[in-house]
């Protein structure tokens, strides 16, 4: 897929933008934006010039202004027409988690860009962003109870992982509305900027990132620290932490940042995801890992 009608995907000089894009509907989810989205995920996954992923919004008034419920949004479950008895059916997977976890599984870093209304899934998809920043005009709302569901998207897993078990309850129980400040002060976002700087700062953010790191080092560092933080016992990271500074510290990135470190130089990181992730890597693909 490459022709995008409800995203936008733009590389330059490292940094992919990915732009949520129905600006007459507040940038409402569509499964339509779903499939689009998931493919920009794999086009950042494969080309190794790409650093850092942005995820915006467009305009200033939305990021997402949740499930598009309307005939023109493409069907939801909830005016399903076809229903379904049998819940292992693969067309009641619900598509907001289909996203996340395509996210969730991101070689890439992830930096969302907050720009305005995010409620629903638009709040639930920023969750396994990596770094989260929002303007001064954002607002949050995790409210499915007020609607007579439940929280989606895996959020139930990622959201109290983020901002703690009592934060995550009052925000689904209540389903209100909270502001950048809240946002800020409870930990879902790391910090709130005037929206004509709000890519400036995501920029800034990936610039660092994509300048001064090794591609492989962030991929495994990204990985373990999503999986291993949530392990029963600190040997779970024990055992992947050996493999990984193992492998990593006879590789020609780690070579290199020895070397730019004493020569006192910036570093050119030679080693990429698409060809050289230890040979362990993806480690929780292994029979009998839990």
């Amino acid at each position: 897929m490459s022709d995008y009608t409800q995203i936008k995907l733009d590389i330059a000089d490292g940094i992919a933008t990915v732009t949520l894009h129905r600006p007459e509907k507040m940038n409402a989810f569509t499964r339509i934006m779903m499939q689009e989205f998931i493919d920009a995920l794999d086009v950042t996954d494969a080309d190794d010039s790409v650093r850092a992923v942005i995820v915006t919004g467009h305009g200033e008034r939305a990021f997402c202004a949740g499930a598009d419920l309307t005939p023109e949004g493409g069907g939801h479950v909830f005016s399903d027409p076809n229903p379904v008895e049998d819940l292992s059916d693969e067309r009641v997977r619900d598509g907001g988690g289909r996203l996340t976890l395509r996210l969730f599984n991101s070689k890439k870093p992830l930096i969302g860009a907050c720009n305005g209304v995010a409620v629903g899934v638009g709040a639930t998809m920023q969750l396994p962003f990596d770094i989260r920043i929002c303007s001064e005009n954002a607002r949050f709302g995790f409210v499915f109870a007020r609607r007579g569901i439940t929280p989606e998207a895996a959020s139930s897993w990622f959201l109290p992982r983020l901002v703690g078990m009592q934060t995550a309850i009052e925000w689904c129980m209540t389903g209100r509305i909270f502001d950048a400040n809240e946002a800020l002060h409870r930990g879902l976002v790391r910090s709130v900027h005037p929206s004509d700087g709000l890519m400036k700062a995501a920029i800034k953010l990936a610039r660092e990132i994509a300048d001064n790191t090794s591609a492989v080092s962030v991929a495994m560092t990204r990985a373990m620290m999503w999986r291993l933080g949530a392990g029963g016992h600190p040997m779970d990271a024990h055992r992947i932490d050996s493999r990984s500074i193992y492998r990593l510290s006879r590789s020609a990135d780690a070579k290199e940042g020895i070397a730019s470190f004493l020569e006192k130089r910036p570093p050119n990181y030679p080693d990429t995801v698409g060809e050289d992730m230890p040979d362990f890597y993806p480690w929780w693909d292994e029979p009998g890992y839990n």
